[in-house]
């Protein structure tokens, strides 16, 4: 595995290459994740794929060219964030390649197929929140009343951490739930990096129409995977649209939300070898 940089006018992507095969793939992890999150998948697919696993906004080594509140307040278009990685592919000379995301990833790999879905040959969704993000990250980053209370609580030191406490009590999250994103909230910096995630990406809502369409016209092939134990992000929340999709294969393993690990490789590899 070797770390690199992508730099362009937006921003210094540092993304780690793992794999040595002639086919590409992109990987989007999860919040409070980085690009080595998929590391597990090399062993069974490194002499198929290399892989690109990128820290992405507001992650790890991932930085904006202009890091002011302003320019985070101002978003990323869906248009712009496709943009990014088709320059990014051109100058690795990539031309196809397949996507694999977890759970925020989820947001970037579905903007990619609506808007680039003739550049994807597969794509595969782990705990896709993209497919329903829910009323509390709806509030905090599209609502601009609820965007603006999330300003406040991240830039306080007990706002975010009496948050999560509140939304425990009144179980709109579960205890995994609360134990992961208390872990990110911990200092200034991370309290910051929650904010703009929330509002930086804010423009990425799933068109579920455009979705569809895409995959069906440009036939890709896509596999949504899901989380037995996991209460954040349940089968259930594919249920309206993965049925319409012509390629699709879904598949629930036994795990939680935190998922990316060797079983889920393992379980990757079997359906991929009977696809």
């Amino acid at each position: 595995m070797t770390d690199h940089y992508y730099e362009n006018e937006l921003v210094k992507m540092h993304y780690y290459q793992f794999g040595s095969g002639k086919k590409a793939m992109l990987c989007f992890h999860g919040y409070g994740m980085h690009g080595k999150q998929f590391r597990h998948l090399e062993a069974l697919f490194g002499n198929d794929y290399t892989f690109y696993g990128f820290d992405l906004f507001f992650h790890k080594e991932t930085k904006l060219i202009d890091k002011s509140i302003q320019r985070v307040k101002n978003g990323i278009s869906k248009k712009e964030l496709a943009q990014l990685f088709v320059d990014f592919c051109e100058l690795k000379k990539i031309g196809k390649f397949s996507v694999i995301a977890y759970s925020m990833g989820s947001f970037y790999a579905c903007t990619l197929a609506e808007e680039i879905p003739k550049r994807i040959d597969n794509l595969i969704l782990a705990a896709p929140s993209s497919l329903k993000p829910g009323k509390i990250i709806t509030f905090f980053s599209a609502n601009k009343l609820g965007n603006k209370l999330l300003e406040r609580l991240a830039l306080s030191n007990k706002g975010m951490t009496g948050l999560l406490g509140f939304l425990k009590r009144v179980k709109l999250i579960d205890q995994k739930a609360y134990e992961i994103l208390f872990r990110e909230i911990g200092t200034p910096e991370l309290r910051f990096a929650f904010f703009a995630c929330a509002t930086y990406l804010r423009f990425l809502k799933l068109n579920p129409e455009k979705f569809v369409q895409q995959l069906n016209q440009h036939q890709i092939k896509s596999i949504f995977i899901f989380g037995k134990r996991d209460k954040s992000y349940p089968a259930k929340i594919g249920k309206t649209i993965i049925p319409k999709i012509e390629l699709a294969t879904q598949l629930i393993i036994d795990e939680n939300h935190d998922m990316i690990n060797n079983n889920f490789a393992q379980q990757l590899s079997k359906l991929l070898n009977d696809y």
